[in-house]
């Protein structure tokens, strides 16, 4: 694929030939299953042949459909075991990898944005791509100054390509949805649609990344490379190694997948709290573990890298405190007070009248996580919510379709959503309640608040306390977890 296709007709060309292969697929299982072999062994060949196909395309297209793809990834979790298997490896590849844009057009992107003498800024430029994400790649190379730098260049004509294949994907969204068993794809799309305009403007990312950038230098558990330069279509940043997330997924330690975890749980809480942005792409490919200067340090003492700041949702106050407050209440048993602020906050709509204690039981089960000082995240444990609050015959399915999700939390609810898949897929044993105390608004009382002008006061491992908000259900969040009777019939409702 040598670059970006810019005619809407050829791209819809292709992603309108994904329903066509999926039926002719179907086909050929049908007579494979004529001839005697059986269905379960043509079933796998026929989910692979299908994920085969699906990420091939998506990742030539790259664009809005390569965007689709990765969102689609992180939820890998959910799937049951039986179709996860073949589609894993499709997954993970999509993740850290596309075809890239040929040389000539990397060439004149950057001599358009940089000038015709842009080499002049460089000791060293890398014309091999080191990375692929989905409206640009990402170049190695050496800034004038001798810093190691990464330089991202957008590709031509990828804002149309974004929206285009968005469009195109909802419109066949449907027959996507056995890759999503108890999901619907179209809200999903809806909300990639709205959201990733914004990640055409690399001011906009630039200015998201230097706020972390301040805000965690020398922090002992996260970095986040400085920017460097920054114009319309070219973003340099400082140069990161380490291990990419995916890569601790397939072959990380357990020590290591643990210490990712922690680490994942902390920067998804303390972000917003320190910067009040959240970073909302959180799928493998945009995180590296980091053993430090020492490479014999332990594993306890890795950094999480993180990179990529095209989508976040800008929370100047935090976290809403509504999460919190609703978490802590639900874990207290409180189920009229819990209740009573879902339906302030919009949760649960003023034509619907549900039982406080038929909710309290519905979302104890989805916020396991936090009812313990440590947690083991599994594929198991997602598939048996997924399958709890997915399956149409089950009381919780009822109750969630009756459920809301106001718009305001609509990107919330995905980042948290992805962020525990990518817990389940590390198979990370997590303090998430730690993290929860330090740095989630409302979540510890304010009257158990440490004093914030006592110079001793410090949050959970030694961390200063975010800014105390008013909690947020994680309610909420463990909805999230399983995107399905919250988040399925919500958030359609919200983005009709």
């Amino acid at each position: 694929m040598s670059d970006l296709p810019r005619k809407a007709v050829t791209r819809t060309a292709k992603l309108a030939a994904l329903p066509l292969g999926f039926a002719g697929r179907a086909t050929w299982g049908l007579g494979k299953r004529i001839g005697g072999r059986s269905a379960e062994i043509v079933g796998r060949e026929l989910q692979q042949r299908t994920a085969e196909q699906l990420f091939k395309v998506l990742g030539e297209l790259k664009g809005g459909a390569m965007k689709f793809g990765q969102a689609l990834s992180v939820f890998e979790s959910a799937l049951p075991e039986e179709i996860a298997g073949p589609y894993r490896a499709a997954l993970t590849k999509l993740q850290e990898a596309a075809p890239p844009m040929p040389t000539s057009a990397v060439h004149a992107v950057l001599a358009e944005q940089l000038g015709e003498e842009w080499r002049e800024l460089f000791e060293e430029f890398e014309d091999k791509p080191a990375a692929a994400a989905s409206i640009g790649q990402v170049h190695r190379a050496v800034w004038h100054d001798g810093r190691e730098v990464a330089v991202k260049v957008q590709y031509p004509g990828a804002g149309q390509a974004l929206l285009s294949d968005l469009t195109q994907l909802s419109r066949f969204a449907r027959l996507l949805g056995p890759l999503m068993p108890g999901m619907d794809v179209k809200p999903l799309i809806t909300e990639l649609r709205d959201r990733v305009s914004e990640e055409l403007d690399y001011s906009l990312e630039a200015e998201a990344q230097r706020a972390h950038a301040e805000e965690f230098a020398g922090d002992p558990d996260v970095v986040v490379p400085s920017v460097v330069h920054q114009c319309e279509q070219v973003l340099v940043t400082e140069w990161m190694d380490g291990m990419p997330l995916s890569e601790v997924i397939t072959d990380g330690t357990d020590e290591q997948r643990d210490r990712a975890g922690q680490l994942l749980a902390r920067f998804l809480f303390s972000g917003p709290a320190r910067t009040g942005l959240l970073h909302a792409d959180p799928h493998p490919g945009n995180f590296r573990l980091l053993p430090g200067d020492d490479p014999d340090a332990p594993v306890e003492e890795w950094r999480l890298g993180v990179l990529d700041f095209g989508t976040v949702d800008r929370l100047p106050d935090g976290l809403p405190p509504t999460i919190g407050s609703s978490l802590r209440m639900t874990l207290d048993g409180e189920a009229d007070a819990v209740y009573q602020l879902l339906c302030e906050e919009g949760f649960v709509r003023d034509s619907i009248e549900l039982e406080p204690d038929a909710v309290l039981e519905y979302l104890l089960p989805i916020i396991d996580p936090a009812q313990v000082d440590e947690f083991t995240f599994t594929r198991s444990w997602m598939r048996h919510q997924a399958a709890r609050v997915g399956d149409p015959r089950s009381p919780a399915h009822q109750l969630g379709k009756q459920l809301n999700l106001p718009p305001s939390y609509l990107l919330i609810h995905r980042v948290t959503l992805s962020t525990i898949g990518v817990l389940c897929q590390l198979g990370a044993t997590v303090r998430l309640r730690d993290e929860l105390e330090a740095w989630l608004p409302g979540f510890v009382p304010d009257e158990e608040l440490p004093d914030p002008n006592a110079a001793e006061a410090t949050g959970a491992l030694g961390t200063e306390p975010g800014p105390q908000r008013e909690p947020e259900h994680d309610t909420e969040t463990g909805t999230a977890v399983v995107g399905a009777g919250l988040g399925k019939e919500a958030v359609e409702e919200t983005t009709a």
